[in-house]
């Protein structure tokens, strides 16, 4: 960055706007002024909820308002804050509803700290800021590959994850209809790894473009997609950890051995488990008590002298921050809880490490699939 300008701007914008809530009425201006795009785009959010959030264009970035009238030019491979303002944001000299930054030519647009295709959309709502990346889908997949899966990795390991991610992120943009910010976040725990330009390589491109406009479809519906890094050795039915029953989410062999990062070993000391279980007092037993079909933990009960906690399903990885819910518990001598697992990841859906295994031994990228998701059809998009 050559420069940086921070200014905050006092004052009420839209009084004349009688709603309790303002930013409703502002977020309806976005459908009116976002020109109509002949390919899928997405609407990303990178930023959300903050009080300021820090923008640029790497070419000359053209400043729109909430009516879509250009107001300016931010000159290029310079920072500037848009800040949250009663009624609306505040960008350098410029206050508005909301505010579109569109990079001239074949730039890039700056977001919190890094580098994206697209153009951005800063938007007041109820908790603060938002700033959206409107992105095509391709380039945006450009992108998500290289975060999900190394670039070295063989083209068709590269392909199926191309399609799985193309898949999730227009059931997520359907599932989203009827949110007038945004379709997906950039958040690995919730959303696809999405790094913008950085995690961009020639491979990520080949394996994006040579998948163009494929997605994953059950009954003519695209499926929920999801993926992990690795199951140890076999995945698992998704109603055993979401509860709900999908046709296509089945349990099948995986091929994931010999990866490091899919066999941990985690230990708890008493004092660890009761500080995130309050109730439960001191800890003296951790009991899996149900079991998938793969021995994934279904129910752990945490015993304390003051109380008992029973987490199920996801809860008891997320709860304890563990790799993956395939695990064995064993007390040490000195009190700890020693947990030793297999696999990273919910073990729904495709194996990234298995997936890169099947096309080191030559499976190609349909097969891959078509193995991890049952019965699905390869079908072109049909943007809405």
């Amino acid at each position: 960055m050559t420069s940086m300008k921070f200014q905050l701007y006092l004052g009420f914008l839209f009084s004349q706007i009688k709603v309790r809530h303002w930013w409703v009425s502002v977020l309806l201006w976005i459908a009116l002024v976002a020109p109509a795009q002949a390919s899928v785009i997405l609407r990303v959010a990178i930023e959300r909820g903050v009080n300021q959030v820090k923008v640029g264009s790497s070419t000359t970035g053209i400043v729109k308002d909430s009516t879509g009238r250009t107001l300016g030019q931010l000159p290029a491979m310079s920072a500037y804050y848009a800040q949250a303002i009663p009624g609306g944001v505040a960008l350098d000299k410029w206050q508005s509803g909301l505010f579109w930054i569109e990079p001239t030519g074949k730039g890039f647009v700056y977001i919190g700290d890094r580098w994206y295709r697209g153009r951005t959309l800063v938007v007041p709502t109820e908790k603060g800021l938002t700033a959206v990346n409107w992105v095509d889908d391709q380039e945006y997949l450009y992108s998500v590959l290289g975060g999900e899966m190394d670039a070295s990795w063989p083209q068709e390991a590269l392909k199926a994850q191309a399609i799985a991610a193309r898949t999730y992120a227009l059931y997520e943009r359907e599932k989203q209809r009827n949110n007038p910010v945004f379709d997906l976040g950039n958040t690995p725990d919730r959303w696809q790894i999405y790094k913008g330009v950085i995690s961009e390589a020639p491979a990520t491109y080949a394996a994006v473009d040579s998948t163009l406009g494929q997605v994953l479809t059950y009954k003519n519906q695209i499926i929920l997609s999801v993926f992990h890094a690795c199951s140890g050795g076999h995945t698992e039915n998704v109603e055993d950890v979401w509860g709900s029953r999908e046709p296509y989410l089945r349990a099948v062999q995986d091929y994931d051995q010999n990866i490091s990062e899919c066999n941990w070993v985690k230990t708890f000391s008493p004092t660890e488990i009761s500080a995130k279980f309050p109730g439960v007092g001191s800890v003296t037993a951790m009991t899996p008590e149900t079991y998938s079909p793969f021995r994934s933990v279904k129910v752990l009960r945490i015993v304390g002298n003051k109380g008992t906690k029973v987490l199920q399903g996801e809860e008891v990885r997320t709860a304890l921050k563990l790799k993956s819910t395939r695990f064995t518990v064993t007390k040490g001598a000195d009190g700890s809880f020693v947990l030793q697992g297999l696999g990273y990841g919910h073990a729904l859906g495709m194996s990234q490490w298995g997936a890169y295994n099947l096309a080191r031994q030559g499976v190609n990228h349909l097969q891959i699939l078509g193995h991890y998701y049952q019965g699905v059809a390869l079908t072109p998009i049909q943007a809405k």
